[in-house]
């Protein structure tokens, strides 16, 4: 094999390999795998309407959560 193509196949994989960590790294920062209970609730709650029931929950939360941090930002800026 020619070395050339080596060098050239070495570089095309570094490449692809820094762009598969970039989207790693950007699925852990955006929360991609946060969800680590639905397996077991896939196995606690056997219907579809338990699981819908337990997702709109869980959305709740979340959304719960993001109005709370929203309030305290506006607060905080009202400190400053």
């Amino acid at each position: 094999m020619n070395i050339e193509i080596i060098a050239f196949m070495l570089g095309i994989s570094l490449v692809l390999g820094f762009f598969g960590l970039l989207g790693f790294l950007w699925g852990l920062k955006n929360g991609q795998f946060d969800d680590e209970n639905k397996m077991m609730e896939g196995v606690l709650f056997d219907t579809p309407e338990d699981l819908n029931k337990i997702a709109n929950q869980h959305q709740k939360h979340d959304f719960l959560q993001e109005l709370d941090s929203q309030i305290t930002q506006s607060q905080n800026k009202k400190e400053s």
